[in-house]
Parts: structure tokens; C-alpha cells; sequence
């Protein structure tokens, strides 16, 4: 089968890459940023250069990673290395070695032999928002790896979700703190100013100095690439919008309970409570997404406290008004809850979250595109990256996030080269609730990356 000729922006992008030893794609999500360094890496392997380590989301090693390489470089052997099988895949004579994000901590503690034959090769940070933060620690093994590779390259739709201070250690990777400096702390003095939010000294948020963005993006943008996806493919257009649900009585009853007084008092008996204002946030949400955890648990992994279906039925309601859909939920009670009236509707479903194997993620995107389910039911974290899923013509997110990454990849698993339908992405939103101020926080955080990006983009 013949390999697809570059799009014209791939070209572009490849000639920068030629250019630099550091490059780091800030195109958005779908505007092919995984070919061009599919590209860029195989011209150079073939005349004899080091083989290249990736660091991916392991929902992308093989759907995106290996899938291209096959599909654009045929000749040029890459492996996936899971936590299973890493020491042998890298045993492996291969020219590329595709590793989640979290491989990197196995990395960083390999002997000076292990690199030999990578010394001087080329380091891909796919999704490089993983290693955003400094102090975590598979950042600091990031950077610990990084410093073997001649050719480093980042890679990220969104890589400033909140705010230029995601920045400085994505770009430390690839210049050792060249352009932004060397001191994360020196960085926030330089691009913030402090503002005290409580009693203690140590109770400030940082707000961004005025022009800060143009500041940042004028320092990066030797290295930099930005291509907008609605300039670079031809696609119906994508339409954003929240959809209001109001709240029986009695679960506004409880839902205010513990607004006001961090405690609510369940039919069951049971008494759940809040130790502080981010923990009410928390209780918030769940309780207006129609269930609550007793236990301080974020992720909603444990036990819960069903207090009404009403939502998941109005969510699918507006799931079974398009031929087929994802339903993005974010805890466990709203993918079990949503799987029953799924169940109950004889809707075919699949689903897609951190229990979902490598083989089941392959063939739940296969059969959903070839028709098979009406709808997938998805958590963010593991269906935000790399996936296609144009059969989708419409996106519901059951409950509202912050998150402005998971927002912006999650909807581009239909929004994406491929698709021939106008898409909608719809966000269900408690009316009177914290939910309303999650949605608002979400355009607070796009505005603010759409500023940088675009004077980003002014300066290319």
C-alpha cells in the first residue's frame, strides 16, 4: 500500500525539525504532530544515527506510536516496552523504543552501559504535560534521560493547561534551562506575583504579570511549532455548549447541607463530611453527579452512596439522539450507573477506562467504528489521547470538568481527521451547583492557553 504524501504543514514542520536539535510541537491535537517525527526520525536513523526512545500515554504506544510507524516508516523497527516486558523489549535490535510516561523512572536508573548505543539519538516526550510538574518524580527522571540524547523533541496540543508556569520544565527537558532559565522559583518571580489567599505566609497563588505570554513565546520560539487544526484539515465544524440539569429537591437538600455546613446527613443514615473547602468542592460535585463517596477519595475508586439516577438518564436522553456517542464520566459510580441505563435502554456499549486492557482498547475503537456500539462510556484519563473515533458524532461529558486538557483531547477522539459530520460536544451541568463554576473555571483556563498560543502563533 502506498504511504499518504505529507500534508503541507507536516512539511513545514519537518523542515523546522531539520533545523533544531530541540523542537517542541505545540500543534494542536489531530494536526498529525506523531507522523512528522515518525518522519523526521527515519531519515536520520537511515543514515546511521542512534535509535530513538518515546515516551507516550499507554493507551498510544501501539494505536498511535507503532501504528505509524508502520504505516509511514515501514523500515524502521520500533517496540513497545511495558512494564512486563521492558528489559527484554530493549534488549530488542530495534530504532525505536515506544515507553509510557512512567518508564522513564525505570530509565533514569539504567547503568552507563544501557545508554552506549542511544548516546547521541533522539528523545520524543509525546504529551510532554506529563512532565510538567519539577518536583514529581518521573519529571526529574525525565530530564536525567534526557540529558543522553543529542535530538530532543516535545510534543503537546496544550501545554500550558494552567498557565505559562506548566512551561518550565517541559522546556528544561530539552535546553537544560537555556531559554527559561535553570530555577523553576527564579521563572515564577520572573512571569508571577504573589497573592495571599489565606492566614499563612505560605498560602498565595501565583498570578501571571501582564504580557507574560508574549514574553514566554518569544523566548521559545526558535524551537517552537504551532499549527491550528482548523487551518490545516478541511472538517465540519465542532459545536461546544453546556446542557443545564436541575436537581430533585431532596438532593438539593443534601447538596446544601454540605455546602453550608460540610456535612450531609444521607437517607441511608449515614453521615459523610468534608474536612476542608477543597474537599467540600469535591463532595460537591459527586453529590450533584447523583452520589457520594464517604471516604476522601478524588478518583471515586471506592465505595459510594447512590442518591439519584436522574442525571444519568438525561444524559442518555442526549446520547440516544445521535447515531453514536461518547460519554466521557469521570468517577466510578457514574460509569456503573450509566453502564445499568445503558443496559435498561438495550443500548450496545462498550467500555473505556484504567481496567481496560491494551487488546480491548484495539478492538472496542475497531468495532465502534465499524458501528458495532451506539456509545462509549470513557474516563479522560485513559481515552484523552491518540484514539480515533469519527464514527462519534457527538461528545457528552455527564459531569463538568476543570481539566482543560482532558477537555480539549477529549474532544478531539471525533473531532479529528476523518470526520464527515458536524460533531457536538456537550457538557451536563447541575443547575445552582458547583458545577456551574467547573464549567466557568474550564473557560477561564482556555482563554488564558488560547492567549498564549496565540501569540505564540503570531511570532511563526
Amino acid at each position: 500500500m502506498a504511504i499518504p504524501p505529507l500534508m503541507a504543514h507536516q512539511k513545514v514542520s519537518i523542515a523546522k525539525c531539520k533545523k533544531h536539535k530541540e523542537i517542541f510541537d505545540m500543534s494542536d491535537p489531530g494536526t498529525g504532530k506523531t507522523r512528522v517525527q515518525v518522519e523526521d526520525f527515519a531519515a536520520r536513523r537511515r543514515k546511521g544515527s542512534p535509535p530513538a526512545i518515546i515516551t507516550a500515554t499507554r493507551s498510544t504506544l501501539e494505536s498511535a506510536w507503532k501504528d505509524d510507524f508502520n504505516a509511514f516508516a515501514p523500515d524502521i523497527a520500533a517496540v513497545c516496552c511495558y512494564a512486563d516486558n521492558r528489559e527484554a523489549a530493549f534488549n530488542v535490535d530495534a530504532d525505536a523504543f515506544i515507553v509510557n510516561h512512567d518508564g522513564v523512572n525505570w530509565l533514569a536508573k539504567q547503568p552507563k552501559k544501557f545508554w552506549k548505543r542511544f548516546e547521541g539519538g533522539t528523545l520524543i516526550n509525546d504529551e510532554s504535560t506529563a512532565f510538567k510538574h519539577h518536583t514529581a518524580q518521573r519529571s526529574k527522571a525525565a530530564a536525567k534521560v534526557a540529558e543522553h540524547f543529542e535530538y530532543k523533541r516535545n510534543m503537546s496540543g496544550l501545554p500550558d493547561p494552567n498557565g505559562v508556569l506548566d512551561l518550565w520544565h517541559q522546556v528544561y527537558i530539552l535546553d537544560q534551562g537555556e531559554r527559561l532559565g535553570d530555577s523553576f522559583f527564579k521563572f515564577r518571580m520572573a512571569s508571577c506575583v504573589p497573592q495571599q489567599v489565606g492566614p499563612m505566609p505560605n498560602m498565595v497563588k501565583w498570578v501571571e504579570r501582564e504580557g507574560i505570554d508574549q514574553v514566554v513565546a518569544t523566548l521559545l520560539k526558535d524551537i517552537s511549532i504551532r499549527h491550528i487544526f482548523e487551518e490545516c484539515v478541511d472538517i465540519p465544524a465542532n459545536f461546544k455548549y453546556a446542557r443545564e440539569f436541575s436537581l430533585p429537591k431532596a438532593l438539593m437538600k443534601t447538596y446544601q447541607s454540605m455546602q453550608l455546613d460540610q456535612i450531609a446527613l444521607l437517607k441511608s443514615g449515614k453521615i459523610v463530611t468534608a474536612v476542608n473547602k477543597a474537599v467540600v468542592r469535591i463532595k460537591l460535585l459527586q453529590i450533584a453527579s447523583g452520589a457520594v463517596y464517604s471516604s476522601i477519595n478524588d478518583d471515586g475508586d471506592g465505595s459510594y452512596n447512590l442518591l439519584d439516577t436522574g442525571r444519568y438518564e438525561f444524559v442518555l436522553d442526549l446520547a440516544e439522539e445521535a447515531p453514536h456517542t461518547i460519554v466521557f464520566f469521570q468517577w466510578a459510580h457514574q460509569r456503573d450507573e450509566l453502564v445499568k441505563e445503558a443496559k435498561l435502554r438495550g443500548l450496545t456499549h462498550a467500555v473505556f477506562d484504567g481496567k481496560t486492557n491494551d487488546k480491548e482498547r484495539a478492538a472496542i475503537t475497531h468495532d465502534f467504528q465499524a458501528g458495532k456500539y451506539r456509545m462509549i462510556l470513557a474516563h479522560p484519563k485513559s481515552a484523552a489521547h491518540g484514539l480515533t473515533w469519527t464514527k462519534g458524532t457527538r461528545t457528552i461529558w455527564a459531569s463538568p470538568t476543570d481539566n482543560l486538557e482532558w477537555y480539549v483531547q477529549g474532544l478531539k477522539r471525533i473531532y479529528r481527521i476523518g470526520q464527515t459530520e458536524k460533531t457536538e460536544t456537550i457538557t451536563v451541568i447541575a443547575r445552582g451547583t458547583y458545577d456551574e463554576i467547573a464549567w466557568e473555571r474550564l473557560g477561564g483556563k482556555s482563554l488564558r492557553s488560547d492567549s498564549f498560543s496565540n501569540e505564540l502563533r503570531a511570532l511563526l
